[in-house]
């Protein structure tokens, strides 16, 4: 296991849709512990595995008591709306309300290949969603009105426009520093 580096709002593998994954292998284990820890260093909800630069399609979350790794995840059905303020690490210091669907019903692998199915509301259908879409090469900032994302567009490349690099670096120190 190791911490990975995310990768920045203008990175493009953050708009790639990601790969399938054959078959989980020691190097999906590994990706999904290192993935784990990264999402924990950096104090997030969930990670997508192309948020560490990596296009395949694996997420892990940590939301109301669901600590899982989900591989090749597909949401089978949606119902309700909810509206709640996200952000992304790959979109740091940027919120926004956006509306999804309340409950979801996602079914994909775990880190040992069996397959399941979960019936998710709240939290964890947001954070599923939210990763999914990362899969698919979307932000959520590609939710909100054009004049809001434009906004908080600007802002960001206001605020980011000295940065080298699309890359941010997470170290356990950036966990105990909040």
């Amino acid at each position: 296991m190791s911490l990975l580096p995310l990768h920045l709002l203008g990175s493009p593998v953050l708009r790639q849709r990601s790969d399938e994954i054959g078959a989980i292998d020691s190097e999906v284990r590994e990706l999904i512990a290192s993935m784990f820890e990264t999402m924990d260093a950096a104090k997030g909800v969930g990670l997508a595995a192309n948020q560490v630069g990596i296009a395949r399609r694996v997420a892990v979350i940590d939301a109301d008591g669901h600590r899982i790794a989900l591989v090749n995840p597909r949401i089978l059905s949606a119902e309700g709306r909810s509206t709640a303020e996200e952000g992304c690490l790959s979109v740091p210091d940027v919120f926004a309300d956006v509306t999804r669907p309340e409950q979801i019903v996602v079914e994909a692998l775990d880190a040992d290949g069996k397959p399941f199915r979960l019936e998710v509301g709240a939290l964890a259908a947001r954070a599923i969603q939210h990763e999914v879409d990362h899969l698919d090469g979307i932000l959520f900032l590609d939710h909100l009105g054009p004049v809001k994302r434009k906004m908080l567009l600007a802002r960001w490349k206001k605020e980011h426009r000295n940065d080298s690099s699309y890359l941010k670096e997470v170290s356990p120190a950036n966990a105990a520093s909040d």
